[in-house]
């Protein structure tokens, strides 16, 4: 069973909320981490074929005029399914990823085959002291080092990344465990707060 410390860490920015009414990716950040070894990254703008509205520019810092000359998300998600098979995959808030990759990637005739896990849903149970469970925030609660300059997706990955493995380590030193699997922390995230405890130490009896 593969463990949580090897997947891909991954962020979108998007034109906005839902692929459902048509919104489109505009840049993909990943991080590729081995062991709890970063090993590889992934980073590109995207054309959407469509302009990105002034509060998207100003919340992202990517303008229309740096995606005027990238490349279009069908030449780009390719790539991104490469670099991500054979790999399972966390995001912060994942359901959102979630359906952003799922929809560009069926707009190429591609799927994502591997297993997802959200480090908000995990954050929330782990770190139930934290003020809320946004990525900045929980960066600071844990006190990850960082210059705060947050939605880039290649930087909101990273620091996913860092909050992923960070509660990977509290994890074991809490529960004395040497090796935690994927699929422990996908339960970790359909646990009620309260079951936590019991989760883990049930987990390695």
């Amino acid at each position: 069973m593969p463990n949580a410390n090897t997947a891909i860490i991954l962020d979108f920015e998007t034109t906005g909320l839902s692929p459902n009414i048509g919104d489109r990716a505009i840049e993909i950040g990943a991080v590729k981490i081995e062991n709890g070894e970063v090993t590889a990254r992934f980073q590109e703008l995207m054309n959407p074929g469509q302009r990105v509205s002034s509060f998207i520019e100003s919340y992202t810092g990517i303008t229309n005029a740096m995606l005027k000359d990238a490349p279009p998300c069908t030449e780009v998600m390719h790539r991104f399914a490469d670099f991500i098979e054979g790999y399972n995959l966390v995001a912060h808030n994942a359901s959102f990823d979630q359906r952003f990759l799922d929809a560009e990637l069926q707009r190429i005739s591609r799927r994502n085959s591997r297993q997802f896990a959200c480090s908000m849903l995990a954050a929330r149970r782990i770190y139930q002291g934290a003020p809320n469970h946004k990525l900045g925030t929980l960066v600071r609660y844990t006190n990850i080092p960082s210059d705060g300059v947050f939605h880039r997706a290649l930087y909101d990955s990273e620091m996913t990344a860092k909050l992923w493995l960070c509660m990977l380590g509290d994890i074991e030193r809490r529960f004395q465990m040497t090796a935690i699997p994927f699929r422990l922390m996908q339960r970790l995230t359909q646990t009620p707060k309260q079951g936590v405890e019991r989760l883990f130490k049930r987990s390695h009896q």
